[in-house]
């Protein structure tokens, strides 16, 4: 059969292809065609600038239409110059060439790919499609997301709710603050992923410019590889290296993003809990169905959906991060094959933080049952009854409320109140402690 979103073996190009197709534009073999013949010519052009050769005007203009201007149609004719080479990148480098000489170049022609190996060109168009795909893609939705859950929070602040920990019912607390634990802790993981340097190698077959340094012994070649790499490509080149990248920056950053998807997991776990509590119900569409049998349910399928792929994504997350530093001697083929996948954490993301933002946008705040639950669990202000008898030196005021309340059922507003005019304090005192509720006794949290 032929390949379609039906036919497709990985459900990224199949039932999901429609919400992450735009990643083609990274980790695609298109993409990495673009962005190998994106360095070629950039480094040819760099030569040239340093004064190693002279490039004509209307060469340096086809130069820039072939980075600038690279078409599917140019990646199939790569992909045919490869089934003569067996071998990717200098498929690559033909096809520069052949452009060339169709525009009546010749003397620029062995300056392309000059003192270069394969790795030097995969090494830079690897990392930086990484680096645009983080920038453009993963870190502007990962901010949207946050931003979704920071306005719920904003929209249900003064919501008190039952907090509850190890299952059983504790001190209070507020929806949106609880939400608000989750913006930080997301606006921290961007803050991580952010510090992690997008490095590349280049630097020849085994990291010593050999062929460079043989050819022009009087340049600096260090220096130019410095330049080219950081002020051109953008990008931070390693010092020292075999004929690969190191990958230990590349593998922080899957492991920052595994982290930040542990996050979203348990966000998305504590969410479906409250929907199964039903402290939200679900907003439903005309038509559609919750179960094949039972006709009432709606189901939290965003969040499931979210947490699973989250799940895949984490696990190639983590073989990447720890098989691609790992290399024998100067280097074997492993990290290149490793490295053609690491395009499907990234989609299984963004299906991921989109199920979310789809979840989020169906919740409806059921506050009947929010504060039915806080007025049927007043046995938690027992905390706060027993801190002010503290304050005012009465005696066992921890033990007196634990056997008011460990381990009794039903205790009301009545059963609290009694316990307080049985006290031996003041009137006053007695009014400030009936004054404390499930609603109220929520703490204090900073502004958002």
């Amino acid at each position: 059969m032929d390949l379609c979103s039906l036919t497709a073996i990985s459900a990224i190009d199949g039932r999901y292809r429609s919400q992450v197709q735009h990643l083609d534009e990274y980790f695609s073999e298109y993409a990495l065609m673009k962005y190998r013949v994106l360095v070629e010519v950039e480094y040819l052009l760099f030569l040239a600038q340093k004064k190693l050769f002279q490039l004509p005007d209307a060469t340096t203009a086809e130069l820039h239409a072939i980075k600038e201007n690279f078409s599917l149609e140019d990646a199939q004719q790569i992909k045919a110059i490869e089934k003569t080479t067996n071998h990717d990148v200098k498929a690559v480098e033909y096809f520069i060439k052949e452009r060339l000489r169709a525009v009546g170049e010749e003397k620029a022609l062995e300056w392309v790919h000059f003192g270069l190996t394969s790795q030097d060109i995969n090494n830079t168009a690897i990392p930086l499609s990484w680096k645009h795909a983080l920038e453009f893609e993963y870190l502007p939705s990962l901010l949207n997301l946050n931003r979704e859950i920071r306005l719920l929070a904003k929209e249900w602040k003064e919501i008190p709710m039952l907090a509850r920990t190890h299952g059983q019912p504790a001190s209070p607390t507020r929806l949106g603050k609880e939400l608000m634990v989750f913006v930080e802790r997301i606006e921290n993981a961007v803050e991580q992923i952010l510090f992690i340097p997008v490095s590349a190698k280049f630097g020849g077959a085994t990291g010593n410019f050999n062929a460079h340094y043989i050819a022009y012994p009087k340049r600096d070649w260090i220096q130019l590889a410095n330049e080219f790499v950081e002020d051109v490509l953008g990008l931070q080149r390693l010092q020292f290296t075999t004929q690969i990248e190191h990958y230990d920056n590349l593998a922080a950053s899957f492991d920052a993003m595994k982290r930040t998807n542990n996050i979203l997991v348990d966000f998305c776990r504590d969410v479906w809990t409250y929907i199964s509590m039903d402290y939200f119900k679900q907003k439903t569409r005309e038509g559609e169905v919750g179960s094949s049998a039972m006709p009432h349910k709606v189901n939290p399928i965003d969040f499931e959906n979210a947490e699973g792929n989250l799940g895949v994504a984490n696990a190639l997350l983590e073989h990447l991060s720890a098989k691609l530093p790992v290399s024998r001697l100067q280097r074997d083929l492993t990290d290149s094959t490793v490295l053609r996948n690491i395009g499907v954490p990234m989609a299984h993301m963004a299906i991921a933080f989109r199920s979310i933002e789809k979840g989020l946008g169906k919740l409806v705040l059921n506050s009947e049952k929010i504060y039915a639950d806080l007025d049927e669990n007043w046995a938690v202000v027992a905390e706060a009854i027993q801190t002010i008898l503290r304050r005012e030196a009465y005696p066992n005021p921890y033990e007196a409320l634990k056997d008011l309340t460990r381990g009794k059922k039903a205790i009301t507003k009545t059963t609290i109140h009694q316990f307080i005019d049985g006290l031996e304090i003041s009137a006053a005192l007695k009014k400030e402690l009936k004054a404390i509720s499930p609603h109220n006794y929520t703490g204090i949290h900073p502004e958002y």
